[in-house]
């Protein structure tokens, strides 16, 4: 699978195995294959690149529920997206435990498509909580190629496709975007993703203070930082992977 694209993960910065991390990953993309390829096995060499470091992946817990499944995703790192499970894995002692949170979640794969950067982000800071209750480093990561897997049917917020999806991901937790690819034998329609590069950055990591009780100014303060440092990790590294000069991310 890391082959077909093919997938690579690419280091900035290290990671220091006697803390904890919680790594918010960008884009979700349609179906978030750069985060599971890099996070969940151990074809693009994680364990190499991050000696001393155990990735785990939040998944939505509708997943959680099915017999057997549920123990197959579990034994690649993956833990269900409740608060507990995320607190589980950051109050680890002796470190060593990284905590990837795809921010945007099944809503973001809505906006998914060839050449958009729009990250469902900035209202999104439970996360940035969690990191300051555990006093554990936030590390950008971001996924370029991951938006470029397939394309989607117009669906432009305000638009009637967009308000059925809105409903039935408030109703059910799971989006449902209408995309399409490539076939087995053919290019021009199929639910394969097309075979495009992805190349997953993660960036240097943002040191938290353990606060057990942040207020909401001390969450929007890391937040702000947070979204900075993200943007300085995608217009650094924007060229190297086509993306245009005059494209950056948007905050939604």
């Amino acid at each position: 699978m890391k082959d077909y694209f093919p997938i690579s993960l690419v280091k900035t910065a290290e990671l220091d195995p006697s803390q904890n991390y919680l790594a918010g990953f960008h884009p979700h993309g349609i179906l978030a294959i750069g985060a599971f390829i890099n996070l969940c096995t151990e074809s693009t060499g994680f364990s190499s690149l991050f000696p001393g470091i155990r990735p785990h992946l939040m998944m939505l817990n509708l997943w959680f529920r099915a017999p057997f499944f549920r123990d197959y995703i579990m034994s690649g790192g993956l833990i269900s997206s409740d608060k507990e499970s995320g607190a589980h894995i950051l109050s680890r002692k002796g470190g060593g435990n990284l905590l990837g949170v795809i921010v945007g979640g099944a809503q973001e794969a809505l906006n998914a498509r060839p050449g958009s950067n729009m990250l469902l982000l900035r209202n999104r800071k439970g996360f940035i909580r969690l990191a300051l209750m555990h006093g554990a480093s936030l590390v950008p990561i971001f996924s370029f190629g991951d938006n470029d897997l397939f394309d989607q049917y117009e669906n432009s917020p305000g638009s009637w496709l967009r308000w059925i999806q809105n409903r039935l991901q408030k109703i059910m937790g799971v989006s449902f975007p209408l995309f399409h690819g490539r076939g087995v034998f053919q290019y021009s329609f199929g639910l394969l993703p097309y075979r495009r590069p992805i190349t997953t950055v993660v960036g240097t990591p943002i040191e938290v203070q353990k606060t057990p009780h942040p207020s909401q100014e001390e969450v929007d303060r890391l937040h702000q930082r947070y979204l900075q440092e993200l943007s300085n990790l995608f217009e650094a590294h924007k060229l190297k992977y086509n993306v245009p000069i005059d494209q950056h991310l948007e905050f939604c």
